[in-house]
């Protein structure tokens, strides 16, 4: 009997009312984390990614309104616990590595404090038995020596202060983690430490990652799956070495050819046009307003995300309508 998926989202949206209209920040996607895998989400600045993030950790403020489902360990509806039993999960079940770490720490309290926090919080008084051991074991999880635990945020470095937030993430082994563009703010030789350090956690205690970014290059090293992103909808989602070798969505080849590649003298191409109106309610592909292949179908409805290969899935018209365009035509 195959294991149930450690994360299944299935018409996951995020409304927002407001003076122009109702705003759909996250449009219906659905996808799937298996366990102790990486599934990346990539897309430009405003495409959905963290707003995604935020609904299954239950994090969107008021007026943003969440639908649909996602579900934990194969029986927990995130978006249906209350507040009570939410707070219990939190951590226990699923954990947040944030994009600001200095922002995410207790300015007031040391490293050490602020850890021992999180596991006493949910494990009782009780736990004091071997917590220091614990928090031993949790430096060295994340390549920090255990003086670390002496220091205030601010005395340490960047990438100091982003490993200790993934120890926090870790602390009470939950199944799932999501990592909002955890390496966005750090030098390149930094990002690649962080970047090593997700590996090494995911290796060691198969925790299973949604890593939230777009910096296409380092998905190409972490993620094992990537979704792309693009207006709120989720336009191609496959295995990471299939996807960048084999883009099937104009959106995703778009991306992909704005990134310089070492060893070739191809000239970059710079990505076409800006990222849509949110407010654009005009029907049909959301992509199509940038599209270089654009051709009846797409202006009538947005196509459906239909398989492409064993373990990937496109939508896009050009791949099942044999009238389709050529390569640079547009109607």
């Amino acid at each position: 009997m195959t294991a149930a998926p450690v994360l299944r989202v299935d018409g996951l949206r995020v409304d927002y009312p407001t003076p122009r209209g109702e705003l759909a920040a996250v449009d219906g996607i659905e996808f799937t984390v298996e366990r102790g895998e990486i599934l990346g989400l990539i897309g430009e600045s405003g495409s959905g990614k963290t707003t995604t993030a935020m609904a299954i950790l239950r994090l969107i403020q008021p007026p943003g309104r969440i639908g649909g489902h996602a579900t934990l360990d194969g029986g927990t509806d995130l978006l249906a616990l209350g507040e009570k039993e939410l707070r219990r999960l939190r951590w226990r079940g699923m954990a947040l590595i944030p994009q600001g770490a200095l922002n995410a720490l207790n300015p007031l309290l040391r490293v050490g404090d602020q850890l021992e926090d999180v596991i006493l919080t949910h494990e009782g008084r009780g736990a004091r038995k071997g917590l220091a051991e614990r928090l031993d074991a949790l430096y060295q999880t994340v390549g920090l020596p255990r003086r670390v635990g002496r220091h205030y945020p601010h005395e340490l470095s960047g990438g100091m202060r982003q490993r200790v937030c993934i120890a926090m993430a870790i602390a009470l082994d939950p199944p799932l983690v999501i990592a909002d563009e955890p390496t966005s703010a750090l030098d390149v030789i930094v990002q690649r430490v962080v970047a090593q350090t997700l590996l090494d956690v995911k290796r060691r205690l198969g925790i299973a990652f949604v890593l939230i970014g777009h910096d296409i290059g380092l998905m190409a090293q972490l993620a094992d799956r990537v979704a792309v992103m693009y207006r709120g909808k989720i336009v191609e989602i496959g295995p990471t070495e299939e996807l960048f070798a084999s883009p099937r969505h104009p959106y995703t080849r778009m991306l992909i050819d704005a990134v310089p590649a070492i060893g070739h003298k191809a000239t970059v191409k710079v990505a076409e046009g800006l990222a849509p109106d949110p407010f654009d309610q005009a029907p049909g592909c959301v992509f199509q307003r940038r599209c270089p292949y654009v051709f009846g179908p797409c202006r009538v409805a947005h196509p459906p995300l239909e398989r492409a290969g064993t373990d990937h899935s496109v939508a896009c018209y050009l791949l099942r309508d044999a009238a389709a365009p050529t390569e640079g035509a547009s109607a």
